[in-house]
């Protein structure tokens, strides 16, 4: 038996999760290079992209995991490459595309993450910076927008 209505069916729902996960990787590409090159303004409308495509990522591997669950005896018995080289052969380059692009996304994950944290070092350091310029300038200027300096000192050549 190589091919039912549930393998037919799980075969193209194979494909939809790793055209998905093809896209999610690809964003996550796209974010790496924007987070090496500073261009933060990329960054927003990739969060909302990344956002919709684990979306559907979510949805497309909640199914999958209905079918698996339907075939959960055969699948115990043989692994899921078994039950697919049985049941649903064409399926079988599709799962292990998956199973790379998996890998692949969950390391460029970890690496943008890793970006990420590191120019939040660096912001939260400059911010830091900024911070203690500004309490140092304090009363520096007036409210004419004059330097004042006030000193405590006694003025030069008094007792």
């Amino acid at each position: 038996m190589t091919s039912n209505p549930t393998a037919t069916d799980f075969t193209s729902r194979l494909s939809a999760e790793r055209d998905g996960l093809q896209t999610l990787v690809t964003l996550l590409e796209t974010e790496q290079k924007a987070l090496i090159d500073g261009n933060n303004d990329q960054l927003l409308s990739l969060s909302e992209s990344k956002t919709r495509a684990v979306h559907e990522l979510s949805k497309l591997a909640n199914e999958r995991k209905i079918v698996l669950q339907s075939q959960e005896i055969l699948i115990k018995a043989r692994g899921i490459i078994g039950w697919l080289q049985t049941y649903a052969p064409r399926a079988v380059p599709a799962w292990q595309d998956i199973q790379k692009l998996v890998e692949q996304m969950q390391n460029l994950n970890r690496t943008n993450g890793s970006l990420i944290q590191t120019k939040m070092r660096n912001n939260q350091k400059a911010l830091s910076v900024l911070l203690n310029v500004s309490q140092s300038a304090q009363g520096l200027y007036g409210a004419d927008g004059q330097t004042h300096i006030t000193s405590s000192s006694r003025i030069l050549g008094s007792v």
